[in-house]
């Protein structure tokens, strides 16, 4: 680990970067769209009838910021109605590896959460 990545180095200054970085990627949408694009390239009506509780409005912004960050690529087709597919880029495809490692995280721990939760919740404060 060279001076750039350490923890220390972080609190210099690019925690602004690193957050930055993590708002865009930790997104519950921007997780949620990396794990479906992992398995190829999808259309924008495809996304949206898969990820549950998404609105037309903020996938597209979803779909936009992902782009801009260079992790989505949007490919429109002359149809009509013209056809628009979003695909991972080479570094898209890169985050997929953390995004799964997180989302199987979370799958594997939802019941000691609730449970902690609960339990929380209950106490007299």
């Amino acid at each position: 680990m060279d001076d750039t990545e350490t923890p220390r180095n972080l609190a210099h200054g690019n925690c602004r970067k690193v957050s930055r970085v993590l708002a865009r990627v930790g997104d519950k949408w921007s997780v949620l769209i990396v794990m479906l694009l992992g398995n190829g390239p999808r259309r924008f009506s495809e996304i949206r009838r898969m990820v549950d509780g998404i609105s037309q409005r903020m996938l597209t912004l979803t779909l936009r910021g992902l782009e801009r960050d260079g992790m989505v690529k949007r490919t429109v087709y002359p149809t009509v109605p013209p056809r628009v597919d979003y695909e991972l880029t080479p570094l898209g495809h890169s985050l997929r590896e953390p995004v799964e490692a997180l989302g199987s995280w979370a799958l594997a721990n939802t019941h000691r959460i609730e449970e902690a939760q609960r339990t929380f919740d209950s106490r007299d404060l």
